[in-house]
C-alpha cells in the first residue's frame, strides 16, 4: 500500500519543511486543496521542482471547467488530478480524455456520492477512486464508509481511502485492499512527522 501524504493549511515554506522530514516514507505528495486556493498553482511547481521523482497529486476537486482546469494543473507538474464523483458525467469524461492525452492520472473523489451515481462512475476503468469521509466528521465512521465504498466498487478498481487515517486503520485499508492510504493531520501534526510517517510506511508496507 502506498502512502499519500496531504499537506493543507500550511505556507507553501512549512510544506517544504514538512516534505524535508518524511519524504522518504511518502510515495505521493497531496498539494492539498487549501494549499492551492492560498498559494495557487504555484505551490505544485514549486512542490515539484523540489521534489522532481516523486509524484504529485493536485487535490483540485475539479467540478466543471474541466479541460481548462486539468490541463493547467498537469502544466504546473501534477502526476494525478482530483475531480469529483458528482461532476456532470461530460465533466468526468473530459478529465479522463485529458489526463490520456497527457499520459497522466485522475482520481474521483467520492465524497457524498451515492451508489446510484457510484454505480455510473464504475466505467472509468483507469480511474482511481477516493473514498472519502468529509474531514468534518473528523474520522468517525471511516471503517463503515469503506466496507459500504467497497461493495458497491467490486474488485479490480484502484482504491484510495481518505479522511481521518490513522495507523490504527492500515490494517483495516490493507484487508480492502486499498491501494493508497490518504493521511494528513496524523503525520503533519505528529510531535514527531518523520517517525509518525515512518510508522506509517512500516505498516503499509508489512
Amino acid at each position: 500500500m502506498k502512502i499519500q501524504l496531504a499537506i493543507d493549511r500550511v505556507s507553501v515554506e512549512e510544506a517544504l519543511t514538512i516534505l524535508a522530514e518524511v519524504q522518504e516514507f511518502v510515495d505521493i505528495i497531496e498539494v492539498g486543496t487549501s494549499l492551492i486556493k492560498d498559494f495557487g498553482l504555484e505551490s505544485v511547481r514549486r512542490i515539484k521542482s523540489e521534489y522532481p521523482d516523486k509524484k504529485i497529486l493536485a487535490d483540485m476537486k475539479v467540478i466543471d471547467e474541466v479541460e481548462y482546469e486539468f490541463r493547467a494543473a498537469y502544466d504546473a507538474g501534477a502526476d494525478i488530478v482530483t475531480i469529483m464523483g458528482a461532476a456532470a458525467p461530460i465533466s468526468i469524461a473530459i478529465g479522463q480524455e485529458v489526463a490520456r492525452e497527457y499520459n497522466k492520472e485522475y482520481m474521483i473523489d467520492l465524497l457524498e456520492v451515492e451508489q446510484d451515481k457510484l454505480q455510473k462512475l464504475l466505467i472509468y476503468e483507469d480511474a482511481i477512486f477516493a473514498i472519502h469521509l468529509p474531514a468534518d466528521k473528523k474520522g468517525e465512521g471511516l471503517s463503515t464508509l469503506l466496507e459500504e465504498s467497497l461493495s458497491y466498487l467490486g474488485d479490480g478498481k484502484r482504491i484510495a481511502t481518505a479522511g481521518g487515517v490513522t495507523l490504527e486503520e492500515l490494517p483495516l485499508l490493507r484487508v480492502g485492499q486499498v491501494e493508497i492510504a490518504i493521511v494528513g493531520g496524523a503525520i503533519t501534526k505528529s510531535e514527531d512527522r518523520r517517525n509518525a510517517a515512518m510508522q506509517m510506511k512500516e505498516m503499509a508496507i508489512s
